[in-house]
């Protein structure tokens, strides 16, 4: 039996908290909550392993799918569920399922819509929404860009961010399998520097992966404070809050 409220999935999971999983089987960012107080977000790993207790980030965008125009045969009208695009480059089947199809310039411009899936390819393909077009898009003037799931492809998180922090994983994952990103509550996470029991944790400036000391040069600001501390390069429990969850 499955139980929903507010859209979140109570019960009725089908992976394991610490399982990972060469198919999915769950929502991406489905978030699950447990009777300890940590959250966690369902997650696919990137074209490389991850580590427990490195933080992740998103995907790195692709130019195929940023900044794009319509051609001059597409176009959409209000109340369409769908939009008829061009890739700069080959996609495949439902890649950006569940990520987010908007509008960054011209008519239309500052509207999201979350995707409900596409067929492979690069012209005219297909892009179906959970909700209806609210003002119509132009061809050749309406320029779009669509983004992945937040937790698709997650990679560990660069010194130099290239997306935004979504979790960090509880156990060593196979490179594109799927797994529970924890996002909240106590987390083994790698520290690095010197860092305060109570103080708030970013993102370290020269480790991979790691967390360190917030400084006000911090780009990400907070993901977490400081619960139990352990030798600098070793791992501490963090009080994990990743911005969003």
């Amino acid at each position: 039996m499955q139980n929903k409220i507010s859209g979140l999935k109570l019960q009725g999971w089908n992976q394991a908290v610490y399982a990972i999983s060469s198919t999915q089987k769950e929502s991406l960012n489905v978030v699950r909550y447990l009777d300890d107080g940590r959250v966690f977000a369902y997650a696919q790993a990137g074209a490389g392993a991850l580590s427990a207790g490195l933080l992740t980030q998103t995907a790195i965008s692709s130019a195929n799918a940023l900044n794009q125009a319509l051609s001059a045969s597409q176009s959409a009208a209000i109340g369409d569920m769908s939009v008829t695009i061009t890739f700069a480059g080959a996609v495949t089947a439902d890649f950006y399922k569940d990520g987010w199809f908007f509008v960054n310039d011209a008519t239309g411009e500052g509207h999201n819509y979350r995707i409900r899936g596409h067929a492979a390819g690069t012209a005219d393909v297909v892009v179906y929404l959970y909700d209806p077009i609210r003002v119509a898009l132009v061809a050749s003037t309406s320029e779009w860009t669509c983004a992945c799931n937040v937790q698709k492809l997650v990679i560990p998180c660069p010194v130099t961010l290239t997306g935004i922090p979504t979790g960090v994983p509880t156990v060593p994952v196979t490179a594109l399998y799927y797994f529970w990103n924890q996002v909240k509550g106590p987390c083994s996470v790698l520290t690095n520097g010197t860092i305060v029991i109570g103080n708030e944790v970013g993102l370290h400036s020269t480790t991979i992966g790691s967390v360190g000391a917030l400084t006000t040069s911090d780009i990400i600001g907070s993901v977490g404070r400081v619960m139990l501390l352990n030798a600098t390069t070793e791992y501490s429990l963090i009080m994990l809050n990743i911005p969003g969850y």
